[in-house]
């Protein structure tokens, strides 16, 4: 009987059954590998009570199995049907949209905006967001501040052609630095340059442009060898002129965005108008533009209707 039970198993051998038709090796496809060594241990053991069950008995345990079997294999042809069909579905849908790019996967997506990021910084435009009087800003105000430059960076990180961002005045032990840390997730790992140094000592001052509504020069284009600042400041005791100030302390260039060339001013309840922006507003504009090369459209993006100014075209 021993010398039965095994020859037996040497029949019922998983390695043989997995070279029959319609048995895929372990590790097959949809998971169901799991399913075929239950199935595999099960005929292993209907064939082992074979030999020491009644001949009457014989014919219903073949039959039992070759029906398992069966079974199995509708469902593997189900699958196969079912992927070749899914296949032959994306194929149509491509050819009929042959712009759509194929999806990808977060690993790749990720490391495409890492590779966009860093080519930024040997040759994309350079912004300056500049920290460097954040000492007198309150708690509410430094919150506030952290939450654009989170949003800053994340429109940057979703541009066709990023900006290269360089975070100047800007020190660790300040505490701007613990509530950007606080507010916003990953932040020790953004892609952009954090200095203590001011903008002024870590660039040439000829090619520095201080971005600054105070200004008498509107914007007209970006320039890839100039460096454009944005002043790091929430006031909401709107001190005025303090980032073009500093700019004339230091004999700066500056520049405004172009909203009085291309925007108008609608009337309101409160009669208010501002050109004053969060940072991540000016950011948008300037990247909007430099996609589109379109200062409309750019300040479309930016300028929210709170802030009382439409599009010249947009009158009735």
């Amino acid at each position: 009987m021993d010398c039965k039970l095994e020859e037996s198993a040497q029949r019922t051998d998983p390695q043989a059954l997995q070279g029959q038709e319609g048995f895929p090796e372990d590790g097959g496809e949809d998971g169901l590998s799991e399913g075929f060594r239950l199935l595999q241990m099960e005929v292993e053991y209907e064939h082992q009570e074979e030999e020491a069950s009644p001949a009457h008995s014989e014919v219903w345990s073949s039959k039992n199995v070759q029906r398992k079997q069966r079974h199995w294999e509708r469902i593997i042809s189900s699958k196969k049907s079912k992927r070749k069909q899914e296949k032959e579905r994306r194929k149509a849908k491509h050819a009929e949209h042959p712009g759509t790019s194929p999806q990808h996967s977060k690993r790749f997506l990720k490391a495409l905006t890492k590779e966009r990021l860093l080519e930024a910084k040997h040759s994309g435009p350079r912004l300056c967001v500049d920290l460097s009087m954040t000492h007198h800003m309150s708690k509410k105000e430094l919150s506030r501040l952290a939450g654009q430059i989170r949003r800053l960076y994340g429109s940057n990180r979703k541009a066709s052609r990023p900006f290269w961002i360089c975070l100047t005045g800007f020190s660790t032990d300040s505490p701007l630095y613990e509530e950007c840390l606080r507010m916003n997730d990953g932040f020790s790992a953004y892609l952009l340059d954090v200095t203590e140094e001011d903008c002024v000592s870590l660039f040439p001052l000829d090619t520095l442009v201080y971005l600054t509504p105070d200004s008498e020069h509107p914007l007209e284009d970006i320039d890839l060898n100039t460096v454009y600042i944005i002043g790091g400041l929430v006031d909401e005791s709107i001190q005025k002129k303090v980032t073009f100030q500093k700019a004339r302390e230091y004999s700066i260039k500056t520049a405004r965005l172009p909203i009085q060339e291309y925007m108008v001013r609608r009337q309101n309840e409160k009669n208010y108008h501002s050109e004053i922006l969060a940072i991540n507003q000016v950011f948008d504009i300037l990247s909007t533009y430099f996609e589109t090369r379109n200062w409309p459209e750019a300040l479309k993006k930016g300028v929210s209707p709170g802030k009382g100014y439409i599009l010249r075209n947009s009158m009735e």
